[in-house]
C-alpha cells in the first residue's frame, strides 16, 4: 500500500514537471497513472488487484464509490482521466491543451490527497 502511494506521488511530480515543460499529452498520462496507482493502493488495503485497468476501476466503483466511502465526483475524475489518457496515448490527432493538462493534474492531486487521507485514517 505505501509503495503504491509513494509511486502515485512520484507520478504526480512527473506530471507537474511535464506540465511545466509544455508536454501536455505526457502530463495527462502521468496524472492518470497517479490516480490509477493511488486507487490500486486502496485495493492493496483490501488485498485485491486486477490485471486490467477496467477491473481496478470497476472494483473501486463498486466497493468505494457506490458505498459512499468516496464522493461520487471521484468516479467522474477517474473515468474522465482514463478516457483522456486513452485519447492522448492512442489518438494520433488528439490535441491536449494546457488547460486539459492543468485540469487533470489538479484533479489528480485532489484525488491523491483524498486517498492518502482515507488510507491514513483506516490504519
Amino acid at each position: 500500500m505505501n509503495y503504491r502511494l509513494n509511486n502515485a506521488k512520484e507520478k504526480l511530480e512527473s506530471a507537474k514537471l511535464l506540465l511545466d515543460a509544455g508536454k501536455y499529452r505526457d502530463s495527462i498520462g502521468r496524472s492518470y497513472y497517479a490516480i490509477f496507482t493511488a486507487v490500486r493502493a486502496v485495493l492493496a488495503n483490501d488485498r485485491m488487484d486486477f490485471s486490467k485497468h477496467a477491473g481496478v476501476i470497476a472494483y473501486f466503483q463498486k466497493e468505494y464509490i457506490k458505498t459512499g466511502k468516496f464522493d461520487v465526483k471521484y468516479s467522474r475524475y477517474l473515468q474522465t482521466a482514463f478516457q483522456i489518457r486513452n485519447s492522448c496515448d492512442y489518438d494520433d490527432f488528439f490535441i491536449a491543451s494546457k488547460q486539459d493538462a492543468e485540469e487533470q493534474f489538479h484533479k489528480a492531486v485532489e484525488f491523491y490527497d483524498e486517498i492518502f487521507a482515507f488510507l491514513s485514517n483506516s490504519k
